[in-house]
Order: C-alpha cells, then structure tokens, then sequence
C-alpha cells in the first residue's frame, strides 16, 4: 500500500474513521467547551456516520479502517498488540483518596488485566477517567468519584490528527487541549497497521490535517488558531516535497469585530477546498483576506520563502483554478467541507438542512455579544436570496457547468460537531 497522496481529486481508495461512541454524551454535557458548534441528538448522529460509511464502502467502492473496530480486532488476534493496548490505557487511569481503597483498586486492576475486554481499554483511552474514592464508617462505605478529564470527544473528526503527503502520514500536534490526547490513539492505529510515520510534530509546534490541502504540484497549508509557523516550519522541513508551498494566514473575517470567533473559519478546509483538477469551492469574502506566504522547494527538505504578495483568491486564479463561489451562510454551514472521491465526483452534505440551525446559533451568540451584529445581518441576507434562488449548496449552477458530479448526505447532527465529510474521514490511499 502506497500511503501517500499527491492531489486533493486523486480516486480515494482508502479512508480512516471512527464512530462516535461514550464520549460524544460527555461533550453534549457542555458543547462549548468541547469545541462542538451546538447541540445534538447523539443517537441520530451515530446512524448517520454509519450512512457516511456505508456510502463510503458500497456507493464508491473505498476502503474504509475504523479506528475502534480495527484497534480492538488486532489486540484479539495478537498478545503483543494487546499487551500494548493494555499498557496505553493504564497510563490514563488514576486513583486518588483513602491510601488502602487506591492500593486495592490498582492491585484489581492489575489482577483483572486478562478478564477485561479490549473495548474496556480503548474505552479507558476515550475518556481519561480519574477515580476518587473516599471511606466512610461501616462496611464498603465508599464514596466513589469518577471524573472524565478531557474525554475525546472529537475523536470522530479523523482529518487532523494527522496528514497524508506526498512523502507520507505526518502526526499532528492538536492545538488545543480537549483534543492533544487523540493522536495517542491514532498513532496506535497506524503502528497496529504498519503505515510508515514520516515525521511527529513536536513542541513547539501545532498542526491539524484540516489545515492541509494537496493539489499534485503545489499544496496549501492553512496557519491561525490550530496551525503555527512552527508546525508548517517542520512541514517544510520533513513532510512535504511539492514544488511549491502556499501558507495561507486565516483571515480575519471582515464581518466580525474583533476576531472573537477564530472557529468561523478554523481550518482551511472550512472555507476552500476543490472538486476537481482546476475547480475550487470557496467562499470570496474570505479567499481575498487570507494572505499566502510562497514557499519554492530547491531541494528535498528545503524551501526559500518569495517576495510574492498574494491572497488565496489571487493564487488559485494564477494557477487557473475555476472559483465557485458560496455565500457567507453557505460557507458556515459546511459547503466546503465535502470529500472529493475522484477527479469531478465529491461527497457533499444537504447544506439547506443546516443552515437554520446556523443562523439561531449565531443569533444567540449575538444577543450576547454585539461584535456578531454584521456577520448576523449578512447570513440572514444570504438565507433569503438563496431560498429565491433555490441554489444551495451543492445545488448549484456553477457545479454543473463545471461538470461536477453531486452525491448528498445529510449530516445535520454530525456537523453539530463543527465539521463536515471532509473533517470526518482520514485519506489514507489516493490512485
């Protein structure tokens, strides 16, 4: 298996996923502070992950790894898998209180190492659990706390914990801190399944997979909230070997006072992302505010930054891309987070089941926040020449007069998570 990708419209052959499990009930408890856009239904959610994958699997022939299933099938068949799975979890399980109840709980835990399931273990990896036990008077009076820290509920989001280049897989480093442990469970799934690691980035540095695009001679590499220089720096120096590099600022969005919201336009994938050889989905307003920094390779691991001043919009257009443009609402309610299959085929979400659903959020965040006024106003400006229209996306004349071959899914509580087809799946193979 040849695990390495030159261009975002290459055949996908193979994709990464995971399916939301217990974790995803934690970050419901506060969605906010899990990173979540809003609330949910987790039960519809997890049916229409299994449409995502079926649709994956039977409509396009890909192969798809799931990462629990694939996990938990290697440690049945091999001890030594197990044996490391076994050991990973119990680094992210602590007991704390009464001295005598917490010796008792490890030496159980170490006792039932050969009874508990793999499932219990990668469960244990989900959720970081720390259990506080507490005695009272009387027999077995024993207060038990158990505190989930920072469970993985974003785990379901397979596209930033790493990147498939043209030299390989690259481990990111997750910018913030719900999200830094989930590397430690995807790494254990390409160890499991042999894929080659080419580089890890390390600290300083911070890089998520939705921040990169590859598009065969050149690539893009979104740098903001979740990707720093550092990261792209060890990118350059390591991970890549295109010609040419854009490093694409995220703009501040020229609706919103302040940048209070960085999360409206998080990665690069949430505003631009392509259909085909030459055709781009993106969204104008923000293509023309993301400045590019030009990097050209003069050697393996070695490129010189240009003197070149451009902004996204300007670059794709140089490099005779075709720009189908979307609205604002269009652009936060996901339209270019599809997953492109093949050159001119793409998996996109039902955006008209969302959009509403965007524009309440956005009201409740601007009642408590006047900086959200304009980017409100425009989005409901947006909503009512679409529905005039009757062109949301993908619906578009632009995609058929670009030949572009539209299957749908609707998605609407799986993106509550903040995220579409293309944040959801891990490409692993291109041909």
């Amino acid at each position: 298996m040849k695990w390495k990708i030159n261009a975002e419209w290459d055949h996908l052959r193979k994709v990464a996923v995971h399916s939301p499990g217990i974790e995803m009930y934690f970050g419901l408890l506060n969605p906010f502070a899990s990173l979540y856009e809003r609330s949910f239904n987790s039960a519809d959610a997890v049916r229409e992950h299994e449409i995502l994958t079926d649709t994956l699997k039977n409509e396009f022939k890909v192969k798809v790894v799931h990462l629990k299933d694939t996990i938990n099938h290697m440690a049945n068949e091999s001890p030594e898998i197990r044996e490391k799975l076994v050991k990973l979890a119990q680094k992210s399980i602590s007991y704390t209180g009464d001295s005598k109840e917490v010796k008792r709980a490890y030496n159980e835990a170490e006792k039932n190492r050969k009874i508990l399931d793999n499932n219990f273990y990668f469960n244990t990896l989900l959720l970081n659990p720390q259990i506080e036990l507490e005695t009272g008077k009387g027999t077995r009076m024993i207060h038990l706390h158990v505190t989930e820290n920072e469970p993985l509920t974003n785990l379901y989001f397979m596209r930033d914990q790493q990147a498939v280049t043209d030299k390989g897989l690259i481990i990111s480093k997750l910018a913030k801190p719900q999200r830094q442990r989930e590397t430690k469970l995807t790494k254990f799934l390409w160890n499991t399944i042999n894929v080659p690691i080419v580089h890890e980035i390390k600290d300083p540095g911070t890089f998520e997979g939705g921040d990169f695009l590859p598009l065969k001679e050149f690539a893009l590499i979104g740098m903001g909230d979740r990707t720093n220089m550092e990261g792209i720096k060890q990118m350059l120096d390591h991970g890549l070997n295109y010609d040419e590099v854009g490093v694409v600022h995220q703009p501040s969005h020229p609706l919103l006072q302040n940048n209070v919201d960085p999360m409206i336009n998080m990665h690069l994938d949430t505003y631009i992302n392509f259909a085909s050889d030459g055709v781009a989905v993106g969204c104008e307003t923000l293509l023309k505010h993301a400045d590019i920094d030009l990097y050209i390779r003069e050697e393996p691991g070695k490129y010189l930054k240009t003197n070149d001043k451009l902004n996204l919009y300007d670059y794709l257009i140089s490099k005779d891309f075709t720009i189908i443009d979307i609205t604002t609402l269009e652009q936060m309610a996901y339209a270019t987070n599809f997953l492109c299959i093949k050159k001119g085929t793409i998996l996109s979400i039902y955006v008209e089941r969302i959009v509403k659903d965007v524009i309440n959020s956005l009201k409740v965040k601007a009642e408590e926040n006047h900086s959200y006024n304009a980017l409100l106003k425009q989005i409901k400006k947006d909503y009512k020449y679409l529905c005039s229209e009757g062109q949301f996306f993908p619906h578009k004349k632009e995609i058929y007069h670009n030949d572009i071959d539209v299957y749908t899914l609707n998605l609407h509580n799986l993106t509550g998570g903040y995220g579409g087809a293309h944040c959801m799946t891990c490409a692993l193979n291109r041909k």
